[in-house]
């Protein structure tokens, strides 16, 4: 298995963190792919093969962590990717939540 679950849309309440900005703010962070669960159920196979895919976006995925879940909010063809060259982990940036969606730690 290589996430813990996937999901199909956030379940969390909306953050506010939303530009490439906003997320540099995060501290980047190895999370274990198991320990994730996606808000996407369908991948583009295209987008996962790219050489380029993340040249005008963050080198990290974003994880949002809400009630004890780790959520992969964006970044689930970097994790598949990194799954697919057999690796455990992969770097992200990830914001906790509390339970009512107020941010916690960016890190």
């Amino acid at each position: 298995m290589i996430f813990k679950a996937v999901g199909d849309g956030r379940p969390y309440p909306d953050h506010g963190v939303e530009t490439t900005r906003d997320w540099a703010a995060v501290a980047p962070r190895q999370v274990r792919l198991d320990e994730l669960v996606t808000t996407k159920r369908e991948l583009d196979l295209h987008h996962l093969l790219a050489e380029d895919s993340t040249f005008y976006g963050d080198l990290f995925a974003h994880v949002v962590s809400w009630r004890g879940v780790l959520y992969l909010e964006d970044g689930l063809h970097r994790a598949l990717r990194a799954a697919l060259q057999q690796r455990l982990h992969v770097h992200a940036r990830v914001l906790e939540l509390d339970v009512d969606g107020t941010v916690l730690s960016t890190g």
